[in-house]
């Protein structure tokens, strides 16, 4: 395990330390999933070396931690066996969770919208929690979840987070797409190399570059600006941890809150995150 340590300062009694996991990509499958999940898990190749650096992750957020933190893309598509393996990976009572847009990728050609999404999401049955918005206090934080794998967020997502917040608790918000920032995202946009930088909040000017897929996914709604500018604006919300890009990074909002970002856990990195 490649384990980074954070420290993050926001007035506990206590220390609550954590273990932040992204991006796994598991590719499991079995022959009686449709035939594009097959080609996708081949194409992936095996799954032993990641199975066994997620249960090391696991093993150490269990013995060292208050609790695991995963930011989604934990299956790489939703075959079958991926979701059955997620199904169960969200029973762990020490796990939080936040979906990516791998858990509803179907490996279909279909476009990638908030549609899409709750198709996908229809066809894997019951999963014992709520993807799409969770909140849970632990240690005097409150740590709230919430869906943007397309990069986008809903109206009821902004209700519910402000719920939370006027709870008076310190909040730790944990997505699968980081917010715009713009040192990270000069970063992405180098590491991705094909013109997205693959953040959530970016303006016109910042999507200019996009390919006509990526505006129509990806640049923002009104509701996701109203989204992002109230994270940036909002003291009691302390910290953003995302995933997504694929690389490690830690940055201030515009509005100064950190936001960290942690590399594939399929690689085997995590982030230890100690609140004090």
């Amino acid at each position: 395990m490649e384990l980074i340590r954070t420290t993050i300062p926001i007035g506990l009694d206590r220390p609550v330390r954590i273990l932040h996991i992204t991006d796994t990509h598991l590719p499991l499958c079995t022959q009686n999933d449709e035939p594009q999940f097959v080609a996708a898990a081949a194409r992936r190749g095996a799954a032993d070396t990641i199975l066994s650096a997620l249960d090391e992750q696991l093993s150490y957020a269990n013995t060292h931690c208050d609790l695991l933190l995963h930011t989604g893309d934990l299956i790489d598509f939703a075959s079958k066996a991926n979701v059955a393996f997620l199904r169960s990976f969200l029973q762990n009572k020490k796990v939080l969770f936040a979906p990516g847009n791998h858990e509803y990728w179907r490996s279909d050609g279909g476009f990638e919208d908030m549609a899409y999404r709750m198709n996908s999401f229809a066809r894997m049955g019951n999963l014992g929690t709520d993807l799409f918005f969770t909140a849970h206090t632990v240690g005097g934080i409150n740590f709230v979840g919430m869906d943007d794998a397309y990069h986008q967020v809903e109206a009821w997502q902004i209700e519910r987070l402000q719920t939370e917040v006027e709870k008076g608790w310190p909040v730790v918000l944990f997505l699968h797409a980081p917010l715009f920032e713009q040192q990270l995202y000069e970063r992405s946009v180098a590491y991705w190399k094909d013109g997205t930088a693959y953040l959530v909040g970016c303006d016109d000017a910042h999507t200019a570059s996009y390919s006509d897929y990526g505006i129509r996914t990806q640049r923002p709604t009104e509701t996701t600006k109203a989204f992002t500018a109230y994270v940036n604006s909002e003291k009691r919300i302390k910290a953003v941890i995302a995933g997504h890009v694929h690389f490690n990074y830690e940055s201030r909002l515009p509005g100064g809150t950190i936001q960290v970002v942690t590399d594939c856990s399929r690689t085997g990195a995590a982030r230890e995150i100690t609140f004090i």
